[in-house]
């Protein structure tokens, strides 16, 4: 919950909004099937979670025995992304991609193949477009009223979701993730003028979110192999995008994510 005990002009502006939203936390409804997955059978809902729709099901026994995870590339599942550009779209799959081999190579040996590994398939499932003008109107109240945490115009918040699934041999599930979640009207999403920038936002706590569900309960997080897996995607931290959030309140794919888009 954003204080406002010390800002009485955030507090004028935050009003109407926790009105309109009944002051109910902003949790995202589960997304359904989509088909994606080689099997939804098993899947619980998580209940301790705030924001994001979480089911999920994990064979820990089968799980221990896996070390090497093949990463194919994320998909676009049926017509999600209709109405974003190509290169649009190649941003989220991307940044899909990039969080996810952030997290598995912390727990899991990330391979270049699928020979004698299992494989970790992932779809994306909805991409929430952002809306533009609303975002505008947030970043500057943001910058004329500042405050812990963000600001969002309602309405105009985009999301994702997605799904995951750790297999071995043909298509034998061992661990299985449905996903979902839009940014939230007040807390600590940016606004971004990128029709994407929320989708992309919600790229790294999904990556968190999958090498969770794929991880038996007691593999602990490694240091980071030599040469990095994941060095493809860049650098995993990226300073520049950190201080650019901050100083402008404003998420730019382009630095946060480290990748400018491919021309289309």
């Amino acid at each position: 919950m954003i204080s406002t005990r010390r800002n009485p002009a955030r507090l004028a502006l935050l009003s109407p909004i926790l009105l309109s939203l009944g002051l109910v936390a902003c949790q995202t409804a589960p997304a359904g099937n989509s088909g994606f997955l080689s099997s939804y059978d098993g899947l619980v809902e998580r209940e301790d979670t705030l924001r994001a729709s979480i089911r999920e099901r994990r064979d820990d026994a089968r799980a221990a025995t896996v070390e090497r995870v093949f990463l194919e590339p994320s998909v676009l599942v049926g017509t999600v992304g209709e109405g974003l550009t190509d290169a649009e779209r190649s941003q989220v799959l991307r940044e899909v991609d990039r969080q996810v081999c952030y997290e598995v190579s912390e727990r899991f040996t990330v391979v270049d193949g699928p020979t004698g590994a299992a494989r970790l398939r992932t779809g994306v499932t909805g991409i929430g477009a952002t809306g533009q003008a609303g975002s505008g109107v947030a970043a500057v109240a943001n910058v004329l009223i500042p405050g812990p945490g963000t600001v969002r115009v309602p309405g105009t918040t985009g999301g994702l979701s997605a799904e995951s699934e750790l297999v071995v041999g043909r298509n034998d599930q061992v661990a299985a993730l449905a996903w979902s979640r839009f940014a939230n009207v007040l807390g600590t999403d940016s606004p971004s003028l990128s029709r994407v920038g929320d989708a992309l936002q919600m790229a790294e706590p999904y990556g968190d979110a999958v090498g969770d569900a794929i991880s038996p309960k007691d593999r602990a997080v490694r240091d980071i192999a030599n040469p990095d897996p994941c060095a493809r995607y860049g650098p995993r931290t990226q300073a520049a995008g950190f201080v650019t959030r901050v100083i402008t309140g404003v998420y730019v794919p382009e630095i946060n994510t480290g990748a400018t888009p491919p021309k289309e």
